[in-house]
């Protein structure tokens, strides 16, 4: 995937995707700096910590199907060959719960820094 495809997608972000961007930018959450739409060879992630080797993806409808669901698991397995962590979090899950998703993350970096459990 080249740069310029990667800000094609920036540009063209979802609604649950800048959302969650507004919490995630300028190191919002655990001083933890993130990029959106980060390319890995022939894939991107909708966010990536480098720091935390962690890639956090948001899924639509689409990604529901049997079709949504191997290409995702392809991703993940590649990606964890890379020593990259996966967190996925349904579009839905931004709008209707969106500070369990941010501690979520912030669990999956720092459990101790949480606020579960």
């Amino acid at each position: 995937m080249s740069v310029q495809q990667a800000r094609r997608l920036r540009k063209g972000a979802t609604d649950a995707e800048k959302r969650l961007w507004s919490r995630l930018r300028n190191r919002q959450i655990g001083n933890l700096k993130f990029r959106r739409q980060h390319p890995f060879g022939n894939r991107v992630v909708d966010f990536f910590c480098e720091e935390a080797r962690l890639a956090i993806e948001l899924d639509g409808s689409g990604h529901l199907t049997g079709r949504g669901q191997t290409s995702d698991l392809d991703r993940e397995i590649e990606l964890y060959e890379k020593g990259i962590r996966v967190l996925r979090f349904y579009n839905h899950d931004i709008f209707s719960n969106l500070k369990g998703v941010l501690d979520a993350i912030i669990y999956a970096v720092d459990p101790e820094r949480s606020l579960w459990p």
